[in-house]
């Protein structure tokens, strides 16, 4: 198993791309911290690695507040030992409407979320790894964040952001043991892609040249190949897990 013994912590893992990644870790024999802010569905979470035989524990946390965040990593380690890889995922698509009807209040949640949690996690994260002398991060960026669609001037503007973000930690701390990558996926099946209406879908499976979208799985598989020694020599790069849509 390529994770074995490993200890590895997802934020925003308490559905879709988040706990399929968590379930994908532990099932490569990593022990699994799922973080989140919904306590039910992030226990469910353990409960399905617990179920597969894995091992996992369930944090509270928002992203966004630094304490919860230093919590989150604390717990991590005095549970652990240690924190080997870091999944970033917690992030939002926030509303979407022209950018002369976005409001101050959706902007600050939006890069609140998706920039500043990525930051923080990120400040804490690292900290632990410098002290074992190794670590891996993988941040979920999208493929918005490579390119950008007129309706997501927010999303684009704050994935853009993490891409930047994932390149220049990367380059700080190489020498160090500890790479940080990027995972930008296209349209998934999520339960977001599943409540929009048919002719959305249409759309979306329209903008991926491979002729339909992707699975969670596929997103989480791309994770590991990061997160594992199999791209050791990967870091400040943004996989594109996107069926061909920005090749396009």
């Amino acid at each position: 198993m390529i994770l074995q013994d490993k200890v590895a912590l997802v934020t925003g893992g308490t559905s879709g791309i988040g706990r399929t990644t968590a379930i994908a870790y532990a099932q490569q024999q990593a022990k699994v911290v799922v973080v989140g802010r919904r306590m039910d569905e992030g226990e469910q979470t353990v409960r399905l690695i617990q179920e597969a035989g894995g091992e996992a524990i369930f944090v509270q946390a928002d992203v966004t507040k630094e304490a919860d965040v230093e919590a989150m990593v604390d717990k991590a380690v005095g549970v652990f030992g240690r924190l080997d890889i870091a999944f970033n995922n917690a992030g939002t698509a926030g509303e979407n409407p022209s950018l002369i009807e976005q409001t101050e209040a959706e902007y600050d949640r939006t890069m609140n979320i998706n920039v500043k949690g990525v930051w923080l996690s990120m400040k804490y994260e690292i900290a632990q790894m410098l002290k074992q002398g190794s670590g891996s991060v993988v941040n979920m960026v999208s493929a918005v964040g490579v390119v950008a669609l007129p309706n997501l001037p927010l999303y684009a503007a704050s994935k853009h952001a993490v891409v930047g973000l994932t390149k220049a930690a990367a380059l700080q701390y190489a020498k160090a043991g500890i790479r940080i990558n990027a995972v930008a996926p296209g349209s998934i099946e999520t339960d977001m892609f599943e409540a929009a209406p048919d002719e959305v879908k249409a759309y979306l499976v329209g903008l991926h040249p491979i002729g339909r979208v992707g699975t969670p799985l596929e997103v989480a598989n791309a994770v590991l190949f990061l997160s594992s020694e199999m791209a050791s020599f990967v870091t400040g790069e943004t996989l594109m897990v996107d069926g061909g849509a920005v090749a396009q």
